[in-house]
This record gives structure tokens, sequence and C-alpha cells, in this order.
């Protein structure tokens, strides 16, 4: 095994292919109504960073039943995670939330769910919700992170402070039940060097996490950084120099971290750079040879 996937996890927690269903739960982001911006984080799309999702104007149960017609020739054992994914789906009216998260795991077919937010966007309520669903279902909660460099975090308009974010993530580790902690992180970053961006991997194998994601930043149309792209185009990696960063990051990860995600994953029609990431089935390939070429095993260098 050079790396610990999410689908050899789920084989292992479920016995069979899972598939996680991306959903809405209608939210905003306090980075787009006011509350801290107008305008998002500098990379994020007008979709919220959830451009597979389903349609916000759906009920619950319509996007499941939509999503799951689209994979259901490739998913014989119909087990799946609803995945609410796009902007801040802990902000809002608690209980109006906890109807939609009730409503898609009251799906037979749904084994888990996965709940996409910010650390600044628990509200005390929120977290009684979430350790009583941890007590009957298995879920994930998904927290953006990006970096942990200040001056980063200022640039891309994060919006909170790294304590913020550290006592979020001691809060729901000392959750019973099934609760996993991922933590998504950025790398490619043009105001940081390689070594700062491998810095955010390491902190965050020392955290009481269960997995992280690793995205590459992508350029999106219709965003602030495809504007800042535009007037002055900075330097990112190509498909072989991602693949050596990727290799170093998962060398620091904690060997029983899961890695749900290794590069970034725009839609293509609005992908501006870096184009090679469009050809998933490629860069998966890519990846994959480079790790056996360098015989790289996760938490090596942890």
């Amino acid at each position: 095994m050079r790396y610990r996937s999410a689908g050899e996890y789920y084989k292992e927690l479920f016995g069979t292919k899972v598939y996680r269903i991306a959903l809405s739960a209608g939210c905003t982001c306090p980075n787009r109504d006011g509350k801290l911006g107008y305008g998002g984080c500098i990379f994020c799309s007008g979709s919220g960073s959830g451009e597979f999702a389903a349609s916000r104007d759906l009920p619950v149960r319509e996007q499941l039943r939509v999503a799951k017609e689209k994979v259901a020739a490739k998913n014989k054992d119909g087990k799946y995670i609803a995945y609410f994914q796009n902007f801040t789906n802990t902000y809002g009216d608690e209980e109006v939330l906890l109807s939609k998260y009730e409503e898609a795991i009251a799906d037979p077919e749904v084994v888990g769910l996965a709940i996409g937010t910010r650390p600044d966007c628990i509200s005390e309520r929120m977290y009684e919700i979430l350790s009583d669903l941890a007590g009957r279902t298995y879920l994930w909660v998904e927290l953006g992170l990006q970096t942990i460099h200040e001056a980063s975090a200022k640039w891309m308009r994060r919006g909170y402070a790294l304590p913020v974010f550290e006592e979020a993530v001691r809060r729901l580790s000392q959750i019973p039940g099934n609760l996993g902690v991922i933590v998504h992180v950025i790398s490619d970053l043009p105001v940081e060097t390689k070594e700062q961006m491998l810095e955010t991997v390491s902190y965050c194998a020392h955290l009481p996490i269960h997995g992280i994601k690793i995205a590459n930043l992508n350029v999106l149309r219709n965003t602030d950084l495809a504007a800042e792209y535009e007037k002055k185009p900075f330097p990112l990696m190509d498909r072989n120099e991602y693949s050596a960063f990727a290799a170093e990051a998962v060398e620091r990860l904690r060997p029983d971290m899961v890695v749900y995600r290794l590069t970034g994953d725009g839609a293509k029609r609005d992908l501006i750079a870096p184009l090679w990431v469009a050809d998933k089935r490629m860069t998966r390939n890519t990846i994959d040879a480079y790790f056996r070429e360098h015989d790289v095993v996760q938490g090596r260098l942890y």
C-alpha cells in the first residue's frame, strides 16, 4: 500500500465500494453574506466549491434519488455517503439543517453522512447535533483549513485565525461515537514555498484527525483568483512536479490517516489553470507511477 485511500478505507469499513453523493443544504458562507465579506475566498467558485452537488432547489430525498440514478450502473451494492459539500453546511438555522441531515440518513442506502464546513461556523447547538448524529450513523466533518500560514490565509481571505481551527478540531475529536474529522489543505499557492506547503501537511499529521484532502490550487473562471491570474499569471506545478510534491506530502502523513484526495477537482468548463488536472485518469496514473518508481510509502517521514 502506497497510501491509505478513501476507497480502501470504505471497503474496510463497509465491505464494499461506497459512493459519496454531493448534496446541497442550501447554505451560504460568512465570506459571502456580509458577515465577513462578500466575495468568498479568493479561489472559491460561485458554486461554493460544490461543482458536482445536486440542485439546492430540490428536497434532499430528491437530490439523493437523482444522484443515485447517475451512478446506479457502477454501484451494484447501492451504498452511499450523503455529502453536504458546497458552501458552509453548519451555517444557518440549526433545526432546518438538522432536518436535512435527518432526511439524508433516513434513506436506507445511505450508510454515512459527511458535512463540509468552516471551523468558525459551528455553534453550541450544532456541536450538540453533531454529537447526536455521531451516535446514530457514521459522520465525517470536513474543515477547510487550506494553510497554517497566516499571511497566506489573509491573502486567500479565509476569515479566521488558526486557533479557531484548532479549537474546533479539539472539540470535534472529543465527541464520542463514529465521528471523523477531515481537513482540507491547498498546495501550490503562489504566496508559499514548497516547504511552507509541506509544513501545513506535517501540522495536520499531528492533529487528532481522521483524514485529509490535499488539493493543488485550481484557477477557476469567475473567481477573484482568476482575475489576479489574468492580470499577472503565476507559475503552477506541472503534472510531474506535482506528483513529486504529493509523494513528499504523503510520506509526512500519519500512517493511519485516510487520504481522500491528492489533487484539485474543479469543473472542466470553469478551469483556467492548470489544465492537466482535467484529465483525471492521466493525473492519477502519473502520480501512482511516480509513487511506485520512488517507493513512496505513507508515514515514512512522519
